[in-house]
Parts: structure tokens; C-alpha cells; sequence
């Protein structure tokens, strides 16, 4: 193996090497083999990057709407030209298979595709005469400087779609915290975003760094807003600094996502539902579904169903491309997941399918843990209401729809859930029970379009403004309203002596 390569940080649109004395590695998770090292940049390298963002805030939110909105016709494009590159680098420093690595870059596109249509999004409100010879209107503007702190699971859908485009789009300057672990993609479209769409320079800078560093996002007064995702107690804390700082946050953090299958479901599409769902990106994903609350009646033949078909999934190298489940991150990870495993085990839950110790041919040093089954979880396991991040189903028996819904409520994460049922009377009952803020029927990744918004509840999520949507717009911007009065001579001799003429209403 040739010397690896070290990564550069990204300030003013241009690649620096950083003064780093740690640099982080970066794995092909198929393989197992180093492929690159991000640097832990300093926080001097740190503030570089809001200083170039501030330098590029005046310029760039001066830019008409219309402008706005040619540059991010322009970049949408670039995006999907480079759709097999980005989903091929996302695939290897990730594990995601190819298919959902493609996945990964189309939902950095659809983000873009909305905010190609901000003249529209950002509109205000306007009233004329809301009082006598007064008009009222209301603009939106953008904040300043936003920092973006990425996790490792989706490194084009979450910096390049749920963080950069309605931010820079409204008018804002980006500074970006790549996740240490998977850089390469959210590096190579930071790349393309000043070589092939031609932004200025300044709109979007990157750095790589660890959690000291990061805390001057947090605290710096350039920086207006952070969106952040990852851990809920990671997020706890960036929330309650951020905002004592004085700036807006989101937060989207853990979740243990549970589905509520009911004896009248459609059992074998509901389990291809589910197998989908919870093996999915390995399971590394908020929205996979782990939990499954099935009702007694049909539990031990849905157990079969899944354990059946799960043992069908090819595992494999995360760039072929009849691999159906790919590998984890890291073999720091892939220990994690192991450990979930024996915990579940040793909590007293039966392991129907155990995907530990996977090996396979030709990527004997990959990081594969195989799709797992743990039956009969109950209440009192930890293995059924943490979030695991990996690819194993936690089943949890229920005599009916209210022991199930009580069994999810109680879980104090609500990113996502879902129901399986016929019954319209269930599902319209489910939407109004559930805590979860993404509901399912018979859909087992409820994820909305970019036109909506991401919408977790409980630990999942601190703030008020989500991700995407009419709330990812207000959450950019500021809201200014404006009362206009102009003066006739008749008018001006009337209103003399009164308050703000506001005696005629």
C-alpha cells in the first residue's frame, strides 16, 4: 500500500493543509484498508472558517433572489452529472450499498430542486389599510453565518441537503464540520461546488475537526444558527450552549423507531416493508425501523417470515451491485453493534438469527455484521429503547393495538413510527396516539420529500424550526415587518396631536 493520503481543509474556496498534530483515519469499510486521514484542524483553522464566512455574507446576501436561484439551478445540475462518482466514494468510505449510496446523493439533490424555488418559498405577507391609510408587510432576511455539524451516516444527504442548500439559497454563508469518519464525499462536492457551479468564494467552507474545536460554533457571535445531527446527548449540549449564546438551533438526534404490526396486516408485505426498513444502510440510519411490536397472534409466524427472507439478503461488499446489506462504518462500530448483540442476549432475549462473526469471501477484513433477530424483548431491556445503529430487529410481542402503542409511547425517543393494518379505524387512531413526529401506514421509512419537514419529536429532536420545508426557510432567515403610512396635506393637518394616527381604526 502507497502512502495515504491526507486531507486538506477548505477556506475561501481554497484546499489548505492543516497544522494538525492528529489526523483521523478513514476506512473502505468493505475492506477494511485505510484509505485516506482527515485532519483534527485546529481551532485557529476553525475560526479561518467563520472568518471567511463573514468575510462573504455581505456580497453574497446582497445578491438578488433571482441570482440566488440561477446559481442553485446551476449546482443542482453539477449534482446529478456527478450523481455516480459522489454515490461510488459514499459506498466506500461508508458501507451504505451502492443502490442506497445513491439514495444518499439523490436527497441531496430534491433539497437543492427546493431551494431552486425560494422566489416562491420566501414570499412574505402584505395588508393594505390594516389600520385607516396604513399598510403592513413582512420580509424574511437572511441571518449571517451558519455552522453545519455533520454525523457519519449520511455524508451528501445531511451536509448537502438537510444543511447547505436552503441556507445559502436564503441568502446565508455556510461553515461546515465534515463528520471525521466519512469526509471524502461532502469533500469532493465542496470541491464541485467552486470548480463546476462557480459560487463565490467564501459561501461554503469545511473543516474536519474533533469536539474541542467545534465548541466555537457554539459560542463564536458570527455564528447565528447551528444545525446539528448525531447523538441525543451530544445534541443536548450543543442546544442548551448554542442557545445560550443567543443563536438558533436544531438539534435532530437519537431514535429508536417502532412499528406496530397488527394480525389483519398483509404479512408478507409488511415484512419486505420491514425488512427494507430495519437492514437498510445497516441499520445506521435515525429512520431505520428496529422495534417491531406484533401482535401475538401472528408473532411466531412473522418471526419465520423475517428470518427467512433476512437470511436470503446478500451481504456484501457495499460498490457490488447485487449486494442487498453492506457493511458498518468501522470496526470500532462494528464491535459496538457486537456488544448490542450480547447485551439483548444476556438481557434475556432469544436470538432467532445472529449476525455476529459474518465473514465474507474476499472481504475477510470488512467491517459485516449480519441481519439479527432478538425475540421476546420487554419492557425492562435496554436493547429495545436504545438506538443501536446497526442491523438488528428488537420483537416485542403485544396482545393488541393499545398494549403496542403504550409499549412505543413509552420510549423516550419519536423520530418515526408506523402501523401495518387493513383498518383504516387503527391507522387514523395511530396518527392521532403515536409520539412519533414521522408516521407510517403500511410505509416503514416514513421519511417526508424535501417539501416537508423533518418533523422528529421527544429526544429526537431540541429546537422549534426543523430541517426542510417551511421550516428549514424560517429557520434561515428573520422575519423584519414593515408599517407604511405616506402623508396627503389633508391627512397631515388630521393627524396632528394624535398617536401615530392610530385614533381611526
Amino acid at each position: 500500500m502507497g502512502e495515504v493520503k491526507r486531507l486538506k481543509y477548505c477556506i475561501d474556496g481554497e484546499w489548505l493543509e492543516s497544522k494538525a498534530e492528529r489526523y483521523m483515519p478513514i476506512t473502505d469499510s468493505s475492506t477494511g484498508e485505510l484509505i485516506a486521514e482527515a485532519p483534527c484542524c485546529t481551532k485557529e483553522e476553525a475560526e479561518a472558517a467563520i472568518e471567511s464566512a463573514d468575510r462573504a455574507f455581505p456580497a453574497w446576501s446582497s445578491l438578488s433572489i433571482s441570482k440566488r436561484q440561477q446559481y442553485m439551478f446551476t449546482w443542482r445540475d453539477v449534482l446529478v452529472r456527478h450523481k455516480e462518482e459522489l454515490s461510488l466514494l459514499c459506498a466506500k468510505e461508508l458501507g451504505k450499498t451502492i443502490g442506497e449510496a445513491r439514495g444518499d446523493v439523490q436527497k441531496a439533490i430534491e433539497p437543492t430542486e427546493l431551494a431552486c424555488s425560494l422566489p416562491a418559498l420566501i414570499q412574505g405577507d402584505a395588508s393594505m389599510n390594516v389600520t385607516t391609510g396604513y399598510d403592513s408587510t413582512s420580509y424574511r432576511f437572511p441571518l449571517g453565518v451558519v455552522a453545519g455539524i455533520v454525523p457519519m451516516n449520511f455524508p451528501a444527504m445531511i451536509p448537502w441537503g438537510w444543511m447547505v442548500p436552503l441556507a445559502i439559497a436564503t441568502g446565508n454563508t455556510v461553515v461546515l464540520k465534515a463528520n471525521s469518519q466519512t469526509p471524502l464525499t461532502s469533500i469532493r462536492i465542496l470541491e464541485l461546488f467552486y470548480e463546476e457551479a462557480g459560487f463565490p468564494k467564501g459561501v461554503v467552507n469545511l473543516v474536519t475537526c474533533g469536539r474541542q474545536e467545534a465548541e466555537i460554533f457554539l459560542t463564536d457571535p458570527r455564528i447565528k444558527a447551528v444545525t446539528f445531527v448525531g447523538t441525543t446527548g451530544v445534541g443536548k449540549k450543543i442546544y442548551s450552549i448554542a442557545a445560550e449564546h443567543g443563536k438558533r438551533v436544531q438539534a435532530q438526534t437519537e431514535a429508536k423507531n417502532h412499528a406496530l404490526l397488527l394480525e389483519d396486516a398483509d404479512l408478507e408485505s409488511a415484512t419486505n416493508a420491514i425488512i427494507n426498513s430495519t437492514y437498510g444502510c445497516a441499520g445506521m440510519r435515525c429512520m431505520a425501523l428496529p422495534v417491531i411490536c406484533v401482535q401475538e397472534s401472528i408473532a411466531d409466524r412473522f418471526v419465520s417470515l423475517l428470518k427467512e427472507k433476512a437470511q436470503a439478503m446478500k451481504v456484501g461488499c457495499a460498490y457490488e451491485e447485487d449486494t442487498r446489506l453492506g457493511p458498518v462504518v468501522s470496526a470500532a462500530h462494528q464491535k459496538s453493534v457486537c456488544d448490542w448483540i450480547q447485551k439483548g442476549i444476556d438481557e434475556g432475549a432469544k436470538l432467532v438469527l445472529d449476525g455476529r462473526d459474518f465473514k465474507v469471501p474476499g472481504y475477510e477484513n470488512g467491517f459485516f455484521v449480519g441481519p439479527t433477530i432478538l425475540d421476546h424483548v420487554t419492557a425492562e431491556m435496554s436493547v429495545g429503547d436504545c438506538e443501536i445503529f446497526g442491523p438488528v430487529t428488537c420483537i416485542k410481542r403485544v396482545r393488541d393495538y393499545e398494549e403496542g402503542i403504550k409499549i412505543m409511547n413509552r420510549n423516550p425517543f419519536a423520530n418515526g413510527s408506523a402501523i401495518f393494518t387493513q383498518s383504516g379505524y387503527y391507522s387514523r387512531r395511530f396518527v392521532m396516539d403515536t409520539d412519533g413526529g414521522m408516521v407510517g401506514i403500511n410505509v416503514g421509512i416514513p421519511v417526508p420529500t424535501a417539501y416537508f419537514p423533518f418533523s422528529g419529536n421527544k429526544d429526537s429532536f431540541f429546537g422549534d424550526l426543523h430541517v426542510l420545508g417551511k421550516d428549514g426557510v424560517r429557520f434561515y432567515t428573520r422575519a423584519k415587518t414593515v408599517t407604511t403610512h405616506w402623508f396627503d396635506e389633508k391627512s397631515a393637518k388630521r393627524e396632528v396631536g394624535t398617536w401615530e394616527g392610530s385614533t381611526e381604526i
